[in-house]
């Protein structure tokens, strides 16, 4: 697989204050079949929109790739009580990725509400549409709906063995409801259904608390230097 470089520069971390990030941008030159993206995924790569990305930082190695083995994974008692809460009343879509104005709303409310934009402005459809919607992967939207309203929705990609989850977005009145950790749990039942290993959560940040709680999903694996480390929770 060959891939175009679009962009290299360093700019302010967003994860760790006054640390300096370095996320290559490259283009796959075509689609990504399952097998080169379980292959891209287990070498650490993301993606975001047609591009693929993997932290370069020339200063830093706080970010780790990190996977949940599907068939070993064992909730814990606070999150079987999230499952219990939620599942007889959410319903779930799973449809290809759109926008909508309920879309956009949504995501923009939860950046903005929960602190995770640095952006002043609010995100555009064009904006969300790059992010979300275009991809060089199988890309797919798992919708959360009550009564119809969607509350929540989760970005995956799908490769032969692994699925990622690329984006995670929830209505902020909704809070009570852990739509978080319910959909970790939910997607960690649908990856079982399709019969594949791996969960991929993303980039894992030991001192940022937007990031470390994916270590709470047991067991998971790190990508540690380079290299995929178990690392075993406590019992559930």
């Amino acid at each position: 697989m060959r891939f175009l470089v679009v962009a290299n520069e360093t700019e302010a971390c967003p994860y760790l204050p006054g640390r300096t990030m370095c996320l290559p941008l490259r283009m796959p030159l075509s689609r990504l079949g399952p097998e080169q993206f379980d292959q891209q995924l287990a070498e650490g790569d993301r993606r975001t929109g047609p591009l693929l990305y993997r932290p370069q930082c020339p200063t830093c190695d706080a970010c780790e790739a990190i996977r949940v083995p599907v068939d070993r994974f064992r909730p814990t008692r606070s999150q079987r009580r999230v499952w219990r809460k939620n599942d007889d009343e959410i319903e779930v879509r799973r449809v290809r990725p759109t926008v909508t104005p309920r879309h956009l709303e949504l995501y923009n409310r939860h950046s903005r509400e929960r602190g995770l934009s640095l952006r002043t402005e609010l995100a555009t459809e064009k904006d969300y549409r790059f992010f979300l919607v275009e991809t060089c992967a199988d890309t797919w939207e798992i919708q959360y709906r009550v009564d119809g309203r969607l509350i929540a929705v989760s970005i995956l990609d799908l490769g032969r063995e692994a699925v990622s989850s690329v984006y995670h977005y929830f209505d902020p009145d909704e809070e009570h409801r852990s739509l978080g950790v319910y959909s970790v749990l939910k997607e960690l039942a649908l990856c079982a259904e399709w019969g594949v290993t791996w969960y991929y959560l993303g980039l894992y940040v030991a001192e940022c608390a937007h990031l470390n709680y994916k270590a709470t999903y047991w067991p998971n694996q790190r990508r540690v230097h380079g290299v995929w480390r178990e690392f075993s929770g406590p019992p559930p």
